[in-house]
């Protein structure tokens, strides 16, 4: 058991929302950050095993909102050591973006969504709470995504948005080891969340299932599980690491 304070961005729900309960139920203290999901994140608190948990919210996309945010958490759970970088838009996966067949305002707009909150909100999030890991060291774990590595042809804002992610986190794993904080990724496939059952039953489902040997999609537990080791204290060497977790779904060199 543990007794770590741990911020887990977009954690009311789906990956989030595992990540946080693995946590909890290693005896760690967790701030639950949500959006505009407050009956949610309330509702995840209150079961929690321990105690000492919050909830704090913030637009990430604001980053006067995310600095409040992050001192926030880490007033209410008496500092920082791990930070899990959660939070993240697709898009509408029934309203893709490519070149053609989008007018130029649309493309402009899923682009800032996309690069606002997957790479210059992580990135802001991460810059203040490193002000409070490096007062003892830490861990920063990403999630990022298989389509910043296959690409994501409808929803090309976001495969370059993980796609940034990853390199910002290899980066920030040079320069912050010297503080002892670690950085590290998980890039998972198809995960079986509330957003993504729709289409798991749909017609797409087979499809989407078949894209791994293992005929199925990955639980929330199971990506949970990756970044609750990354974060632990036997990790340290894993900095710089990119985790896949696609169920070979897809293999790079």
């Amino acid at each position: 058991m543990t007794d770590r304070a741990v911020l887990v961005t977009g954690s009311s729900r789906g990956i989030g929302r595992a990540v946080v309960e693995a946590f909890a139920a290693g005896g760690d203290r967790v701030a639950i950050h949500h959006r505009d999901s407050a009956d949610a994140a309330e509702e995840l608190r209150a079961r929690l095993p321990g105690s000492g948990h919050v909830v704090v919210r913030a637009d990430l996309t604001d980053p006067d909102a995310v600095r409040a945010m992050v001192d926030r958490a880490a007033e209410l759970l008496g500092g920082l050591d791990v930070l899990v970088n959660n939070a993240g838009v697709y898009g509408d996966r029934d309203a893709p973006h490519p070149v053609f067949g989008t007018s130029y305002e649309q493309w402009q707009q899923r682009w800032r969504q996309a690069v606002e909150t997957n790479l210059t909100g992580a990135g802001n999030v991460i810059w203040c709470a490193a002000q409070h890991l490096r007062e003892r060291g830490g861990r920063i774990v990403n999630v990022s995504s298989r389509g910043a590595f296959r690409g994501e042809p409808d929803q090309p804002a976001y495969g370059a948005s993980k796609a940034g992610l990853n390199a910002l986190g290899q980066s920030l794993a040079v320069a912050l080891a010297p503080y002892g904080i670690t950085v590290t990724t998980v890039a998972p496939g198809f995960v079986a969340t509330d957003m993504t059952t729709e289409h798991l039953r749909g017609e797409q489902g087979a499809a989407i299932r078949a894209q791994s040997p293992f005929d199925r999609v990955a639980r929330p537990e199971e990506i949970a599980a990756a970044v609750h080791w990354l974060a632990s204290p036997q990790a340290e060497w894993a900095s710089g690491t990119i985790v896949d977790l696609n169920g070979a779904s897809y293999l790079r060199s």
